[in-house]
């Protein structure tokens, strides 16, 4: 039915060989693979490449599917999470083409999905980046929709730190905009790629989303957060979120999982299910890293055949 995997991203030190030789050998099905150009990373969790498209040539293809097979292992989506809506707009071009070569690389590899993030410029409104969004996304998910793959887009506010406020870096948060998106592109091909932590930390139910938007989800992570009622209630919600809220391990926060995999297997959700891991509880050694994950898998397999 749902199959486990996990995000790369965490394996920042790791091989592709070694990311799915770890998944094979720790009851993983599936991983979402970091599609990051070469370079230097600009945040945390950034700038990680397991896979390098502009170097995907035929001979890496077939390799890399081999390897994959040999191993029993799929990758469930590629991943890149640039801020595409960047208000200059040379920067934002680059963004966009890299995410067009990942959308040619899945489509190679036979991988349904790319997951990323929709952008905003934080100093502009919603309505505003809409417009923006309308000018420059529809030409992405025409590139996905005429070659089969189906873009995800994370629901993370990307507000975390000064540089992101006030609006923070990626515009689809909520329902409600979610809704705008859609009706701006219609294309099934464009849906969701839902984290439920980050409804936790805005105040808003994570379950009511799976139901109301089951026919756009087009892959799962999953990630806890916690929140501070103390620091809420001396910091407010217009403080930066992470001064009352802090990313945890699934089981380890607020997020009702037991109501999350309910809700997923009745609208018939059958895809991949993707521990992400940004607890910095268990950041401090390669070790702490690989508990991390096998921690997280340990409490995710009561709802799951692994």
């Amino acid at each position: 039915m749902l199959d486990l995997g996990f995000v790369s991203a965490i394996l920042a030190d790791k091989s592709f060989e070694e990311v799915i030789d770890f998944a094979s050998d720790n009851q993983f099905k599936c991983v979402e693979i970091m599609c990051w150009p070469k370079g230097k990373a600009e945040r945390r969790y950034a700038g990680v490449t397991h896979i390098d498209v502009d170097e995907l040539d035929e001979s890496k293809i077939s390799y890399i599917k081999n390897y994959l097979t040999q191993k029993n292992i799929y990758i469930s989506g590629l991943g890149y999470y640039p801020n595409p809506l960047d208000p200059e707009v040379k920067q934002s071009k680059v963004y966009f083409d890299h995410i067009k070569k990942v959308i040619s690389a899945a489509s190679k590899l036979d991988i349904p999905v790319i997951n990323t993030f929709v952008g905003r410029d934080p100093s502009r409104n919603v309505e505003d980046n809409l417009k923006v969004f309308a000018e420059r996304w529809p030409e992405i998910i025409n590139h996905a929709e005429s070659i089969g793959v189906k873009v995800g887009i994370e629901n993370c506010p990307m507000f975390f730190t000064n540089d992101e406020w006030p609006g923070g870096k990626n515009l689809a948060t909520t329902p409600a905009i979610w809704d705008k998106m859609f009706e701006i592109i219609p294309s099934s091909s464009l849906g969701l790629n839902y984290d439920p932590s980050h409804m936790i930390w805005q105040h808003m139910d994570e379950i009511k989303p799976i139901y109301n938007y089951h026919e756009r989800l087009h892959h799962i992570h999953l990630k806890d957060v916690k929140l501070n009622k103390d620091k809420l209630d001396r910091v407010g919600i217009m403080a930066n979120p992470l001064e009352y809220h802090t990313p945890k391990l699934p089981g380890y926060g607020d997020v009702r999982w037991g109501a999350f995999f309910s809700a997923l297997t009745e609208v018939g959700y059958r895809g991949p299910t993707c521990i992400e891991v940004e607890d910095r509880a268990f950041e401090n050694s390669q070790e702490d890293i690989i508990t991390s994950i096998l921690t997280s898998r340990n409490y995710l397999k009561q709802f799951l055949v692994l």
